[in-house]
């Protein structure tokens, strides 16, 4: 049984319309439609609660590649000598395996994730790769408005500067990173088992879709086309109008790259994968579109818009396809499940995930009753289990609690209305899940402090 993973960068659970389902994210942009993956997913068992177990887009691969947590051991940093990754794994069961991807973190020295590929390409220019030296033939005023400090327009112009040459739609990142993957397929048919990581950077920023894939926009806006927005509250650089624009690009950048997979979809169905393969896409993570009030990730925004990602898990011949699974599960739980799943599970005895094969099978509707998230160095961190998340803060802030099944926006904190369910989240995991050093005796309420240890209101 071959192996196939679709990587995504940045893509929202809440822009893939079989997820959406109609529904919009913003009341003044039109719902981000994605036939493809729609279609994908139809023959897929659509998971809901997937969630990264750290960010952001190392930390979130390392879990994936091996199977264990990152968020208590370690930050954004290389594969070391002891870390053991699926292709090693899968490489000594004989299974030739390629790798695909324009995310250039990959490919800066010593990162070393394209360790034990039998083949890997790179594409370059993405983001601001420094890849071109030359001066970008593109006004750069056009593409930052006043408030852009010289770093962040260095950054937009690096990109333009990498992307100038960018005039058919194939020349964009998304479409060549899917052409070297259809190549890859077909050259490698012949191998009786296959492992191919595809790994997209879009839909991460910049947001700059084709001309014809620019279509939530409004025609009539005539600001500057802010590819690349900055951090920090968005009110404090951007209008109204530029905040609803930037939303429309990323719209944008999303339909395109769902119109890029559609014709991976294609030559994965024409070459027979799709009889003899698993295949899984994902995303490693959302994206804050200042939906509380900031562009980018960042450790304070610990939201459905950054942790909600699709989840689609196409077992070979599309069994139990569109069938819709809650159970949650976190990252590192994805490798130990796609192992055993191609009847691999004794090569996955070391790993800190566990596998959610028996969910995949049907033979039951639950796996983990909590997850919990953050970024390593952060303060933040959130607890979640099936209906509740609770975001805990630095101590001068107080803590969040929502109820996702009544409040997917996250507006309403009931920390003080429930102090009981906030105390028994936070209970979950033990001081060595937070940051080093961090307090964590207690859950912060917007009138008081309440005890961990007794439940008790002070």
């Amino acid at each position: 049984m071959n192996l196939i993973v679709i990587m995504l960068d940045s893509l929202r659970q809440d822009h893939v319309s079989l997820y959406h389902q109609g529904q919009a994210p913003f009341d003044d942009i039109a719902p981000c439609q994605t036939p493809n993956i729609d279609a994908f997913g139809q023959e897929s068992l659509i998971f809901e609660n997937v969630y990264p177990e750290a960010f952001p887009t190392i930390p979130v691969r390392t879990a994936l590649l091996t199977g264990q947590r990152t968020l208590p051991y370690r930050p954004w940093q290389p594969l070391t000598a002891e870390d053991v990754t699926a292709t090693e794994l899968l490489r000594g069961e004989g299974y030739v395996s390629g790798l695909i991807s324009d995310t250039y973190h990959y490919r800066a020295p010593g990162m070393n994730f394209h360790r034990n590929f039998h083949s890997y390409r790179w594409i370059r220019g993405q983001e601001y790769d420094p890849y071109d030296s030359g001066p970008a033939q593109r006004n750069l005023d056009d593409y930052v408005n006043a408030h852009y400090s010289p770093l962040w327009r260095e950054r937009v112009h690096q990109f333009l500067a990498n992307t100038d040459a960018f005039t058919e739609e194939q020349r964009w990142f998304p479409a060549q990173v899917v052409d070297e993957a259809r190549t890859w397929l077909r050259r490698n048919r012949s191998h009786d088992r296959l492992f191919l990581w595809i790994d997209s950077f879009d839909p991460h920023e910049p947001w700059d879709p084709p001309p014809h894939w620019d279509t939530y926009t409004d025609p009539a806006y005539r600001g500057p086309r802010l590819i690349l927005p900055m951090g920090g509250p968005a009110t404090d650089w951007a209008s109204p109008e530029q905040i609803r624009h930037i939303r429309g690009l990323y719209a944008g950048e999303v339909a395109f790259v769902d119109h890029c997979l559609g014709q991976l979809f294609a030559t994965l169905r024409d070459l027979g994968y799709y009889d003899d393969s698993i295949i899984l896409l994902v995303a490693d993570h959302g994206h804050p579109l200042a939906d509380h009030g900031k562009f980018l990730k960042g450790p304070d925004r610990l939201y459905n818009e950054l942790l909600k990602v699709p989840f689609l898990l196409r077992l070979p011949g599309g069994r139990s396809g569109g069938q819709r699974i809650s159970a949650l599960a976190q990252f590192h739980d994805v490798l130990p499940t796609l192992l055993t799943l191609m009847g691999w599970s004794s090569l996955t005895s070391d790993m800190h995930g566990r596998s959610f094969d028996r969910v995949v099978r049907g033979d039951t509707a639950a796996h983990r009753d909590h997850m919990i998230t953050g970024y390593h160095a952060g303060y933040e961190r959130c607890i979640r289990d099936d209906r509740w998340s609770l975001v805990l803060r630095p101590p001068d802030e107080p803590d969040e609690l929502y109820d996702l099944t009544a409040d997917r926006g996250e507006r309403s904190n009931l920390i003080d209305a429930h102090p009981e369910i906030a105390t028994a989240l936070a209970r979950s995991f033990g001081s060595l899940y937070h940051r080093s050093g961090a307090p964590v005796a207690t859950v912060k309420g917007v009138q008081g402090a309440y005890e961990v240890a007794s439940g008790s209101v002070e």
